[in-house]
This record gives C-alpha cells, sequence and structure tokens, in this order.
C-alpha cells in the first residue's frame, strides 16, 4: 500500500515535472537562436567597423594620390606633406610613395634608396589591377613591426605612375576591439586572406601571426555569412558568427564567438535552482503521503485487518472503534456493527441450540417411554398366548429403540454406517471375532439409518435361530463398498448348519420394500448357498451425503 501511495505522488508530480522539462527545453531553444542572432550580429558589427576603418584609409590614399606634389614628384614637399599626414593619422604608422619598379621616392619617414617593394605581394597586386589591394599579415620593411599593408595606384594617361603604401598599425587594430568591448568567454577574430590572424579578442599575444587551423580554413572565403558551433583553439565551446572575406568591401574575414557555458549560465542556474525545488518538492511530497498514508489510510486500514483476524481467532469481543468522517473510518464502524449483529446472532443461535438440544433429549425420552409401553402392551397381550412372537417383537423393538439411540445421539442429522451396523448386531455378538465389519466410512442419513439397521436385526436373527451364529464355529462378514454415490452392502454367513430358501417373502424382504425411501432406489438379492445365506443390499445417497 505506502509503495502505491508513493506511485500515486509520483504520478501526480509528473505532470509538472512534464511542463518543466518543456519550459526548459524551450527556454534552451530560445536562448540558442537568441545566441546565434548575437553571434551574427557581433560578427556583422565588427565587420561594418573594419570596413569603415579599410574605406577611411582608401579615401585617404585617393586624396594623396590627388596631392600636387605627389603627381609631380616634388619630393622635399612631399616629404613633408606625408610626414605631417601620418602624424595626423593614428591608425597608420607610415605612408610613402614608391615608382613603378618598386623603389621608393618620397614618405613620411626616410627610406634607404637601396630598399625594394617590388617583392611584395600587395604592391604587385596594386600595380596588375590597378586598384586599392589590402594585403595581408606583413612586418614592415620601414617600421619594423606588424602591419597590415594597403596600396592605392596613381594613374596617368592610363598607366601607373607612383603606387601609395601605408599600412594600418595592428596593435592599433587590436586596440580598437578592445575598445568595442567584448564579453568575457566571448572571441572577435580578425584574418586576413590567407587566414593569418592579425587581431584577436582575448588573448592576442598567443593568436596574432598564427594561422587560422585548416577545419575552419573554408570558413575565410565561403560564398556567404554564416553560424556554427565549435571548439575554439583555447578549448571553448562556442556559437560562432562568421563574415568570409568579399573583396572590396570586406577585405578581411570576422569572426565572432559567444561562449555556450557563458550564454547559458542563467538558464543553468534556473535549471539547477528547478531541479532542486523539484527534487525538495518530491521529497516532501512523498514524505506526506506516506505520513498521510500512515495516518489515514494504513492505521485504519491495519486495524481493520488486525481486528478481522482476531475475531476469526476467537476473540468475539475485539472492535476497531474507528470514528470521523473518513470513508475507512466508515467501514471500520461498519464493521463493528456487522460483528455486533454476528455477535448477537450467534448468541441466540446458542440460545436456540440449547432449546433444540432439550426438545430432542425430551423427544428421545419419549420415545423411549413409548417403546417401552408398547413392550410393556405387547407383554401383556402375547407373552402368555404367543410367548415365541412376543420375544420376536420385543427383540425388533429393541432394535429400532437402539436405533433411535443412534439417531438421536447424532442430533438426527447422519450416523456414520459401520457404527450402525454394530449397534445393531450388538444384542447378537458375543464380542468375539465371529463377525467381521468392512468397509469405508460412509455416513447415512436419518431415513436410511431406521430401515438398514432393522434390516441388520434381521439378519442376524435369522443367523442365530437358523444360520452360522447358531454354531459355534459359524462366522458373518459385512462389507460393504460406496460407488457413484451408491452403498453395495453384503452379508456373507459361513461355518454353519445347511441352509434352504423359505416358503415365503420373510420380514427383511418387507423391510426393503417398504421401509427404504423410494428415492434411494434400494435393491437386494439373497442365495442360499451352502455355506450360508449371501445377502446384497444396494442403495442410493443423497447427493449431499456423498
Amino acid at each position: 500500500m505506502r509503495l502505491k501511495l508513493v506511485a500515486v505522488a509520483v504520478a501526480a508530480l509528473a505532470p509538472v515535472v512534464a511542463m518543466l522539462g518543456y519550459n526548459e527545453y524551450a527556454m534552451r531553444q530560445q536562448r540558442g537562436d537568441e545566441v546565434r542572432a548575437e553571434a551574427a550580429q557581433a560578427a556583422r558589427q565588427a565587420s561594418s567597423e573594419v570596413e569603415r576603418i579599410v574605406e577611411g584609409l582608401r579615401s585617404l590614399l585617393i586624396a594623396v594620390t590627388s596631392m600636387p606634389s605627389v603627381r609631380h614628384l616634388d619630393i622635399p614637399v612631399c616629404n613633408e606633406a606625408l610626414k605631417s599626414l601620418a602624424a595626423n593619422v593614428p591608425n597608420i604608422k607610415t605612408i610613402f610613395i614608391l615608382s613603378p619598379d618598386g623603389r621608393p621616392i618620397c614618405g613620411s619617414v626616410a627610406i634607404p634608396a637601396s630598399t625594394s617593394f617590388a617583392d611584395r605581394p600587395y604592391f604587385r597586386k596594386a600595380i596588375e589591377t590597378r586598384g586599392f589591394v589590402v594585403g595581408e599579415h606583413t612586418k614592415s620593411r620601414v617600421s619594423d613591426s606588424a602591419v597590415l599593408p594597403l596600396a592605392m595606384p596613381a594613374l596617368e594617361d592610363g598607366k601607373v605612375s607612383v603606387v601609395v603604401v601605408s599600412g594600418i598599425r595592428l596593435d592599433w587594430l587590436q586596440n580598437r576591439i578592445v575598445e568595442r568591448g567584448v564579453a568575457p568567454g566571448n572571441t572577435v577574430t580578425l584574418a586576413d586572406g590567407d587566414g593569418t590572424i592579425v587581431a584577436r579578442v582575448p588573448s592576442p599575444d598567443r593568436f596574432v601571426g598564427t594561422v587560422i587551423p585548416d577545419e575552419f580554413q573554408p570558413l575565410v572565403h565561403a560564398d556567404a555569412p554564416g553560424i556554427i558551433e565549435v571548439k575554439s583553439q583555447d578549448g571553448t565551446d562556442r556559437i560562432l558568427g562568421y563574415r568570409p572575406i568579399a573583396l572590396p568591401v570586406s577585405p578581411l574575414y570576422v569572426s565572432a564567438g559567444l561562449s555556450t557555458s557563458d550564454a547559458f549560465a542563467p538558464i543553468n542556474r534556473t535549471t539547477w535552482t528547478n531541479t532542486i525545488a523539484i527534487a525538495v518538492g518530491a521529497l516532501i511530497s512523498l514524505a506526506l503521503s506516506i505520513f498521510i498514508g500512515d495516518r489515514f489510510l494504513l492505521a485504519p486500514i491495519s486495524r481493520i485487518a488486525e481486528v478481522m483476524e482476531r475475531w476469526r481467532a476467537g476473540d468475539t469481543d475485539i472492535r476497531t472503534k474507528l470514528t470521523g468522517d473518513g470513508e475507512l473510518h466508515a467501514v471500520g464502524a461498519t464493521l463493528d456493527s456487522l460483528l455486533d449483529e454476528l455477535e448477537r446472532r450467534r448468541f441466540e443461535s446458542e440460545r436456540a441450540e440449547e432449546e433444540r438440544s432439550l426438545l430432542v433429549h425430551e423427544l428421545a425420552h419419549r420415545v423411549k417411554n413409548g417403546f417401552a409401553l408398547v413392550q410393556a402392551m405387547a407383554q401383556r397381550t402375547f407373552m402368555r398366548s404367543d410367548p415365541e412372537r412376543y420375544k420376536s417383537f420385543s427383540e425388533r423393538l429393541a432394535s429400532l429403540s437402539r436405533t433411535y439411540d443412534l439417531i438421536l445421539s447424532g442430533e438426527g442429522v447422519a450416523s456414520p454406517l459401520d457404527e450402525t451396523v454394530a449397534v445393531a448386531m450388538r444384542a447378537h455378538s458375543s464380542g468375539d471375532d465371529r463377525v467381521k465389519l468392512t468397509g469405508p466410512e460412509v455416513m447415512l442419513t436419518p431415513d436410511l439409518t431406521l430401515p438398514l439397521s432393522l434390516v441388520i436385526h434381521e439378519l442376524a436373527t435369522n443367523a442365530i435361530k437358523y444360520g452360522s451364529l447358531s454354531s459355534e464355529h459359524g462366522t458373518v462378514a459385512i462389507e460393504w463398498r460406496f460407488e457413484s454415490n451408491r452403498v453395495f452392502l453384503s452379508w456373507k454367513e459361513g461355518g454353519g448348519p445347511p441352509v434352504s430358501a423359505p416358503s415365503r417373502k420373510g420380514f427383511g424382504s418387507v423391510l426393503i420394500e417398504r421401509a427404504f425411501p423410494g428415492v434411494a432406489q434400494a435393491r437386494s438379492r439373497t442365495a442360499f448357498e451352502p455355506d450360508g445365506i449371501l445377502f446384497e443390499l444396494e442403495f442410493a445417497l443423497p447427493a449431499h451425503s456423498a
């Protein structure tokens, strides 16, 4: 029962747990969509910032190509102009003019005349494309620091006359990203066309100048921006929004990663809080269900079961004494009323049984008195005129009296067959082993006990007068068996004088025909064999006596 109560409590909590589980799933799905949108937005904002910076420098280089000192190659004036310009633009370190063969012409700083930039990929690309070029991560030959080179050719009559070269300071670019602000656990990464990282937050010392791992290289030149879930190089699981290089608008690869653990930290805290609350609530519910079950269910049920067991064991005074408005208390009160009623009926039954017993004994006394009166009347009537018949009648009457004693001692319900036969033979047997009884236990109803007793009495009387019991060595074997609700009884005499069939029907045959009830379907057969009489009798028992 206690387990069933716990099951009920669990079943009651199941919908709540299911609802919280669904809410948890929905919240995580929603938060996942939000984080993906945030990652895409962060990447888009960083890319826009880079585009704005590059576009500003592109405009600056275009303006430099239009300067008279640059177009006319007025070197002293060009040097002063570029020096002044570089000093007022903090995101570049130097700016200089190169000839189409890569030799320096003028610049914001002095450059050795022997220095050549013809081997630089960004320079060659500017010559080839005759357009603005953003190069790859490079160590400047002028300032000896890492820069992101920029080149803009100036055209005269459709030919490249000079190339204006500058470079974005990577330390300035790194600071610019830091100033924008990046939440703890998140990342922003900028990389050039070769996949070399030019700026990163956090840990720039560890990653700037390194190449993006091969599994992420396809993102640098992907066809469109996207969002993926990755494990970053620092081992953190992140949702990464990325924007590939799309020249000339987006010359750098930009990615923004949001830490999954940090993004889901509030939900995880809520989950743990809800889990603990559910666990505590479940424990409280289970404890209350056990307490309430024990108090209001198990205790009354146990009391009712205990009362029933003790009442069945004989303690008829036991009662539940349950009172109250509860259903089980009502059952207990009803059980008490039932036990009271049963006790009352038992007393009435015992009193009726005592009265019936008195009536039975009174009836037995009166029947015996009747037999004694009949015997006295017969003695006065036949004793002197016909003593032999009186003796026979008196013995039959005595056998009938003994049979009534047997029936009344069993209170008129049933009598054992073996005892019925033994009582009928008691007056004719001297106690030796000349009479043998063999057969199973069979209970006879009163309407069968009387005729069978009288038949045995008649057989015994004839055996004493004319049969085996008239001889000193004669025997009688009485056997019976019970089959298919019928009794088969045989009387077999032996060791007596020769017998012969009588000339008229005997009293035993009349008894069988008239004394046995019709429902018994009694049948008999008598054989006068050389060793003695063989008498066989069969009759049916009522179905309920089997």
